[in-house]
């Protein structure tokens, strides 16, 4: 449950935002996606930014406290032709800032994404978390996700 002080906004990324989540990438110890906040880095950044906010099936969310960003995840829907042409919603990316864990704010991310899925008319929610983060998992068994399938990750570059 979100602290009463808080106010917090969930909405679409900005562009403006960008270097607060490669922030918040790039303090994630566990990931190991090599994000960095250096502002060296920012047009990479931006170019997926752009890609994302142009493709019409996903879209980057942002959870701001006090003014300030604190949270991000990105959805993505997926029509396929399995369970009869069904679309499905992946959730991915999920971060809190470090300092702001705890306070009901990935929960109240998690449940957004879950109703804008709903109101898409997503038959399933996919959700994908990296082996080592057994207190992510935890969280997302807590709010109904199950534990299904077996991922698998193929390195390109």
């Amino acid at each position: 449950m979100l602290q009463s002080d808080d106010n917090p906004v969930i909405r679409d990324a900005v562009e403006a935002d960008i270097p607060a989540l490669a922030a918040i990438f790039a303090a994630d110890d566990k990931g190991g996606h090599g994000d960095t906040a250096d502002p060296a880095f920012l047009p990479a950044y931006l170019a997926a930014f752009r890609r994302i906010e142009e493709s019409p099936d996903n879209r980057l969310l942002v959870i701001e406290a006090d003014g300030a960003v604190v949270g991000t995840a990105q959805i993505t829907f997926i029509t396929t032709l399995t369970g009869r042409g069904s679309t499905k919603m992946t959730i991915e990316a999920v971060q809190v800032r470090g300092d702001m864990r705890g306070r009901g704010y990935g929960e109240a991310l998690m449940r957004h994404c879950v109703e804008l899925g709903r109101a898409e008319g997503v038959g399933l929610v996919d959700l994908m978390s990296n082996a080592v983060r057994t207190g992510a998992h935890r969280f997302y068994e807590r709010l109904g996700f199950v534990k299904s399938h077996a991922g698998f990750k193929m390195k390109l570059r």
